[in-house]
């Protein structure tokens, strides 16, 4: 692990927290998260995503729909806000803020039924979570805590990459130091995840699961003692429980094993969200708003005694693209080419093998973008088909097995593919990293293989289970 940069801010005493859609979701949900930040005097930043079901209705909103259509999504929209709203008190102030959004997400969705953009999509995907905010801030007032709204996008400057914008790490530090964090002294500053605002003034978004990266980046930018991401799973565990009802969470795991349980399908964590913390050494805890009195999981630098096999992971929807050319035989720059090209649409590979005369490559196909579109467009596969034949398979799942020194370990083949030789494993990947192993296979097959893996390599072997 590097040692933190001299770059990052002191760290103060303060704590950011971010809590997810579930767990501002409905009045209940929004009081019980308002319970987490009252116990605690040293979450001093709030960050929110949006209610629960409402970047989706947002998002078929900027795809464009007919008139009944939206009028239906808006009403939806609508009544989730509402129903929080009659449960506040003295709540004229605050319905006259969300009406004022609900009124330009309705200006907003009918120019999108017209002509969709990205650009477009990102500001009207963003009211969830400026709506979310304006609730929350308001249900904290009436509960006696002094607690400010805050516009993100005055600090999060990104690029104009819409639906995936990256921040600017030095603007952050530098306006979240200037406009921020004078408001920590004397109130609870609430604000948005998942947006921001290039040079222009457009609304960005930073892609699905961006409000974890939001709550980091914060964190690193205001030297705060500990980001603390509240979801509706009490902690990491070592897979997914709705497919292992018998899986173990982790009490405490290490960056590295974290980010890449992050990389290859943990939906717990956005891969993104550890590298603030990894930069500065920020421990990042993740625990359950509906019961967080269960504890959860602490991310931290290190941990003793490393087990060899941590966890195991599953992404679904994975897309193989095998690229076929004589003129890979002996000659130099085709993968450059490839990569070139791929880099141009915005397309980051997993895994990658070569033959002579072929390339396999895989990729999440959902991309990490706030929209649902495929990366697989037809710009992209006519630029490929200059180069090559190119075959796509999909349909494909990703299984890992992150541990430690797992290119180092004897009889780690026989362990894992013994109890898997009736599966068909597509495409494997070994040795680039000591942390991870991973799988190819047929979506059909990915959770009876995460199953049977898991028995084989945790269940029996429960002392592995946990760290000191």
């Amino acid at each position: 692990m590097s040692a933190v940069s001299s770059q990052c801010p002191e760290i103060g005493g303060h704590v950011v927290a971010k809590f997810g859609g579930t767990s501002v979701a409905n009045f209940d949900a929004m009081n019980n998260s308002a319970d987490i930040v009252l116990a605690n005097k040293a979450v001093r930043v709030v960050v929110l995503s949006a209610s629960a079901g409402i970047t989706n209705l947002l998002v078929t909103l900027a795809e464009g729909c007919d008139a009944d259509k939206r009028a239906d999504y808006l009403k939806q929209i609508h009544s989730i806000q509402y129903a929080i709203i009659d449960r506040l008190h003295e709540s004229d102030t605050i319905r006259q803020e969300i009406d004022r959004l609900l009124e330009n997400l309705k200006t907003l969705a009918k120019a999108a039924s017209l002509a969709t953009s990205a650009a477009l999509t990102d500001e009207l995907v963003s009211h969830g979570e400026l709506m979310s905010t304006r609730l929350f801030t308001e249900l904290l007032r009436q509960r006696g805590k002094n607690a400010e709204w805050f516009d993100i996008r005055k600090v999060m400057y990104t690029d104009d990459s819409f639906g995936r914008a990256e921040p600017n790490h030095e603007q952050l530090q530098s306006l979240a130091t200037e406009h921020l964090l004078p408001h920590l002294k004397n109130s609870l500053v609430v604000t948005q995840g998942f947006i921001g605002r290039e040079e222009n003034g457009r609304t960005t978004t930073l892609g699905r699961g961006g409000s974890d990266y939001t709550a980091a980046l914060l964190g690193e930018a205001l030297g705060l003692k500990r980001v603390d991401i509240w979801t509706d799973v009490p902690g990491i565990y070592t897979t997914d429980p709705r497919v292992v009802p018998t899986a173990q969470r982790i009490d405490k795991i290490a960056f590295d094993e974290a980010a890449e349980m992050a990389t290859f399908g943990a939906k717990i964590l956005h891969p993104a969200t550890l590298f603030p913390a990894i930069r500065c050494g920020i421990p990042v805890f993740v625990g359950s708003s509906k019961n967080p009195q269960a504890g959860g999981t602490l991310v931290c630098d290190t941990t003793e005694a490393p087990p060899q096999f941590r966890a195991i992971t599953l992404r679904q929807k994975q897309t193989l693209l095998t690229l076929h050319s004589l003129k890979m035989l002996h000659a130099q720059g085709f993968l450059a080419e490839i990569f070139t090209i791929l880099s141009r649409h915005n397309i980051s590979v997993d895994l990658i093998t070569t033959s002579e005369v072929n390339v396999a490559l895989t990729l999440d196909t959902t991309g990490s973008a706030s929209t649902n579109g495929s990366l697989l467009t037809n710009a992209l596969m006519t630029e490929l088909s200059t180069l090559c034949r190119v075959e796509v398979e999909e349909d494909l799942a990703l299984v890992a097995i992150i541990g430690n020194q797992l290119s180092q370990t004897n009889g780690l083949g026989k362990k894992v593919f013994s109890v898997l030789e009736r599966f068909n494993l597509r495409m494997i990947s070994h040795g680039a990293s000591n942390h991870n192993l991973c799988l190819l296979v047929q979506g059909k097959d990915a959770e009876q293989i995460v199953q049977t893996l898991h028995q084989r390599l945790f269940e029996s072997k429960c002392e592995q289970l946990r760290t000191a």
